[in-house]
């Protein structure tokens, strides 16, 4: 396994990541705060973490992901009087509407995604471990940390005593021991859900429910934490504050920080009214189109929003999907001449309409077929390029993460599948391997084809119409087909995913082909 060389916040360096435990990976990163939709800032770290968490699985690391909801917060009390809601209903539906986004945006579920509200005794517990150790003192009914008793606080932002009290979500009460000191728990005003504490009723802090969550499902040391750049101070300095304190342990060993997006080079923000909701942007662009415009520079780096830039991230998006679609069908169309000539047709247009590239012709440049020997270089470079825009796809992700290029990579990989699939003769072991490898890298980006599946059978199914009443050779082919859609449809069946299995019988069904069930397994048979 290559080292993946990880840029930690803490440190300001690029390091090589090591684990606590060997091929294992915990891993925590902020979720939203549940008062409204999100918008194209709170998208960013959605996407990124996804995709840093799918690289790390496709290294082989078993990874173990969460992914937290604040649902009980001054925002949602303050959202749900102005509706006229109960707070915990609004933040509710605001999760629903949350994880309709993050489908949209093929954002995987986490391992868990712990609410605040299902995890009171944890805080209270946690809140009370910090004041018993004398890093926490109470104000009738409030209780604050009291930063002055951890030395290092300010180590991850780096700033120095004035910039926190610059800086810092410092209320007005002036009871307080320190003006920096923050909130772990809050007496209950009237009105407000409260639980029942030590210190009476109340709720707690922001701060204290990631350290009391990350705790409760990666420990006292875990290895990755994330979030967007802007949770450096305070909250996340406060979580450090707070675990350390309370563990006398390295919380995490890397901290990792999305960049902002910005609107005319401003950060984008709900305070500064300048936020695109990601629904409104899904009206006019796919999740798929968001998701490649949010991965096309480095995650560290800011990026910049407007329409033109998603149109263009759109045309890129296209490419790479023409790309999978011509290859599958220069292997639908098996290796005759009509077929590769009729690819080779498509992959030149194709290229034409993404980018005036131009589609490698199915000769060998003078105007004379392909001979044994120039096919056997053909293939073998074909191979080479693959690997290569493969080991190019690896070596991106492994420093850093650096996902603008490792698409780079993709379409060094798009343009080889074109050329070679479109050109004849073509070894289809070579080519459907070509096309798997690029498939498979594409998904670690979270970039697999929207409706993927359904997209294959529907070109198996028409291949398979094509074959149909055919010549020997094609009713080999068949065979072949019929096998694949029956394995396909055994798999959903297994998968108990009937949708499917019924929609591969129906489509078989249209096509003339009877589907026959036994204990022995599947048969087919035309009617």
């Amino acid at each position: 396994m290559s080292e993946i060389n990880v840029y930690n916040t803490m440190t300001g360096t690029k390091e090589p990541l090591i684990t606590r435990e060997p091929g294992k990976v915990g891993m925590y990163c902020c979720g939203p705060t549940t008062y409204n939709l999100i918008h194209l800032g709170n998208a960013r770290p959605l996407v990124v973490f996804d995709t840093i968490r799918r690289y790390l699985t496709y290294k082989g690391y078993q990874v173990t992901f969460i992914q937290n909801f604040t649902d009980v917060d001054d925002k949602i009390i303050n959202r749900a009087r102005e509706e006229g809601q109960e707070p915990q209903a609004l933040a509710r539906h605001y999760i629903e509407e949350y994880f309709k986004d993050a489908d949209a945006l093929n954002v995987q579920r986490a391992t868990v995604h712990p609410k605040v509200s299902d995890h009171m005794q944890d805080i209270i517990d946690f809140v009370k471990s910090l004041e018993d150790k004398g890093l926490a003192y109470q104000l009738e009914g409030d209780v604050y940390y009291s930063v002055s008793k951890f030395k290092d606080y300010g180590k991850l932002s780096k700033r120095n005593r004035e910039d926190l009290l610059d800086g810092a979500r410092v209320g007005v009460d002036s009871r307080k021991r320190d003006a920096a000191d923050f909130a772990l728990w809050k007496k209950a005003k009237p009105g407000e859900p409260s639980w029942e504490s030590p210190w009476g009723k109340g709720r707690p802090g922001w701060h204290i429910e990631c350290s009391a969550m990350s705790n409760k499902y990666l420990g006292e040391s875990f290895d990755i934490h994330g979030g967007g750049f802007d949770l450096i101070f305070p909250h996340h300095e406060n979580e450090i504050a707070q675990s350390e304190g309370r563990f006398g342990k390295t919380m995490a060993r890397y901290w990792v920080h999305n960049g902002f997006i910005t609107i005319n080079h401003e950060k984008m923000s709900k305070s500064l009214g300048n936020f695109f909701l990601l629904r409104e942007i899904l009206e006019k662009f796919s999740g798929q189109v968001i998701r490649f415009y949010l991965l096309s520079v480095h995650y560290r780096s800011p990026l910049d929003f407007d329409d033109e830039k998603l149109s263009v991230a759109e045309k890129g998006l296209e490419r790479l999907k023409n790309a999978a679609r011509l290859s599958r069908e220069a292997l639908a169309a098996g290796q005759g001449e009509a077929g590769a000539a009729k690819a080779a047709e498509g992959a030149g247009a194709g290229e034409s309409a993404a980018g005036g590239e131009a589609g490698s012709t199915k000769a060998t440049g003078n105007g004379e077929a392909a001979g044994p020997r120039d096919t056997a270089e053909k293939n073998a470079a074909f191979q080479r390029e693959i690997a290569g825009a493969k080991a190019r796809f690896e070596e991106a992700m492994d420093d850093d993460f650096n996902t603008a290029l490792a698409i780079a990579a993709l379409f060094d990989m798009a343009r080889s599948l074109n050329s070679y699939g479109g050109g004849a003769p073509v070894q289809k072991d070579a080519l459907a391997t070509g096309l798997e490898t690029f498939l498979k890298l594409a998904a670690v980006l979270g970039l697999e084809e929207e409706g993927a599946e359904d997209q294959q059978l529907n070109g198996a199914l028409a291949a398979l119409l094509t074959s149909l009443g055919s010549s020997a050779e094609g009713e080999e082919g068949m065979e072949a087909l019929m096998e694949k859609l029956l394995a396909l449809r055994q798999q959903s069946r297994q998968a108990r995913d009937f949708a499917k299995a019924d929609k591969i019988r129906d489509g078989l069904k249209a096509l003339g082909i009877l589907v026959e069930d036994s204990a022995q397994g599947s048969r087919w048979r035309r009617g």
